[in-house]
């Protein structure tokens, strides 16, 4: 199965944070930790946080911001109906720009959702 845009994006992402790991050790430190405290369980489960971070991550328009949370909401157990919700409400605070690139979060869940479950 061919991979497609929003999962090649993602893994070379990873590539390069790895990189940036190297060279900025402190500071990606210390936004993984960031990272890693911001979506832990509180009040808030995981899954509510990613949905959040996806919804953001439409209104300021940040291509690669929506394939991770797009990928981290769906490990954190959301389902495809409460990501679209997500959009839906990422829509209404960003309006038409917000629009364009819900069509690249939902470009990105179904591509995901492939990887995940790919045919038989």
């Amino acid at each position: 199965m061919p991979t497609t845009r929003h999962v090649k994006q993602y893994d070379h992402l990873k590539v390069l944070s790895a990189k940036l790991i190297s060279e900025i050790p402190e500071v990606m430190a210390g936004f993984g930790e960031l990272h890693s405290c911001a979506v832990a369980a509180g009040a808030l489960d995981t899954k509510s946080k990613e949905l959040i971070a996806l919804g953001i991550a439409i209104s300021v328009h940040c291509d690669g911001c929506i394939g991770f949370h797009v990928h981290d909401a769906l490990n954190a157990g959301a389902s495809r109906e409460e990501i679209l919700e997500a959009i839906g409400v990422a829509i209404l605070m960003g309006g038409s720009p917000s629009m364009v690139y819900g069509c690249e979060a939902m470009e990105a869940l179904n591509e995901f959702e492939k990887e995940q479950n790919p045919p038989i």
